[in-house]
């Protein structure tokens, strides 16, 4: 039976990650820790097709997608286009989910580095900048700033923020929260945080910040408000629910905003409104950016500039109101 990294870092007493360092030379290891893997290897009549085909100077064509999870719509939906588009270029993809373990991001990276990988497209962040300076790898990251040197790609959040304020204001919601969760979903970009407040400061809206935990201990805080601002399409749907088991009624005296605008969740709730982001045009950005960084491996490759969003408004509107068209631009 063929043997397995998981195999070596067994035979070694060492992690997988530690067995793809020794593979990949990487100089912090001590002498010791490089023998006793190494001997691991020979026992074990070890050796990875992907390194031998890098020995050969030949490209794996595989590329890795580190991601939180795919459970999510809208990365599910990412997550498909990459790997059509990356297909479409003779690439394979290795998917790993890491939910918010440092450990298990840890072995995934080292299993994707011993596996030689051509590049990595990353939207998970559990470990700090200084470890992913380390990757011997080209990497872009979506959305979270991995470290310094790795190119970031993003959408116009705070345009965002500013489109989900001007909406609820055009509603007529005088109480607004922005609902965080931490725990699961946390709305991690400052500078959609900070669209949110512009966007209601220049109305004289006051903004309430409220955390997704205490409107489930404690529903009854929904009556203070009118307009809920959520982190992603998910809790946008939870937090109508909640609204509704209290007597409110969705987009006549209550208002709710998600974020995200997957197909899924427009197809299975038309009545949500909430900031789309344009997935074909971040896989193809990811992608490029991706590309480039495997064509010039000593340039230092610069972020590209963010991808516009836009507002999708609800057709269910108060009688009384003019119904929005389906895309709504807001007017700030």
């Amino acid at each position: 039976m063929t043997s397995t990294l998981k195999d070596v870092a067994k035979r070694a007493g060492v992690s997988v990650t530690t067995v793809s360092r020794v593979i990949n030379n990487y100089h912090s290891l001590s002498d010791k820790t490089i023998r006793k893997v190494r001997l691991a290897m020979r026992e074990l009549d070890y050796q990875p097709n992907a390194l031998a085909r890098a020995m050969q100077g030949k490209s794996s064509h595989f590329i890795g997608l580190v991601l939180p999870n795919v459970t999510n719509p809208f990365l599910a939906e990412l997550t498909n286009c990459l790997e059509e588009r990356l297909f479409t270029k003779g690439y394979k993809v290795i998917i790993a989910t890491t939910a918010t373990d440092d450990q298990l991001e840890q072995e995934h990276l080292g299993v994707l580095l011993a596996n030689q990988v051509d590049g990595i497209i990353s939207s998970s962040h559990n470990l700090d900048n200084e470890h992913y300076q380390r990757l011997a790898v080209p990497i872009v990251s979506f959305a979270h700033q991995l470290a310094e040197g790795i190119p970031v790609v993003t959408v116009d959040s705070y345009s965002g923020g500013r489109m989900a304020a001007a909406y609820l204001r055009e509603q007529g919601a005088k109480e607004v929260a922005l609902v965080l969760d931490e725990a699961h979903s946390p709305m991690s970009s400052r500078c959609r945080i900070d669209g949110i407040v512009d966007g209601l400061a220049r109305r004289g809206n006051a903004l309430a910040v409220i955390e997704l935990d205490e409107l489930i201990r404690k529903p009854l805080l929904l009556n203070q408000y009118d307009g809920l601002i959520a982190p992603n399409d998910e809790v946008a749907v939870q937090l109508q629910g909640m609204a509704r088991a209290s007597g409110r009624k969705i987009n006549e005296d209550f208002w709710v905003t998600g974020y995200n605008g997957s197909r899924l969740m427009q197809r299975l709730n038309p009545e949500l409104a909430t900031v789309v982001l344009p997935v074909q045009e971040l896989a193809d950005k990811l992608i490029a950016t991706l590309l480039e960084q495997i064509a010039h491996p000593d340039q230092v490759i610069e972020s590209p500039a963010p991808v516009p969003v836009r507002f999708r408004a609800t057709n269910v509107k108060r009688a009384e109101r003019k119904p929005l068209s389906p895309f709504y631009v807001a007017n700030y």
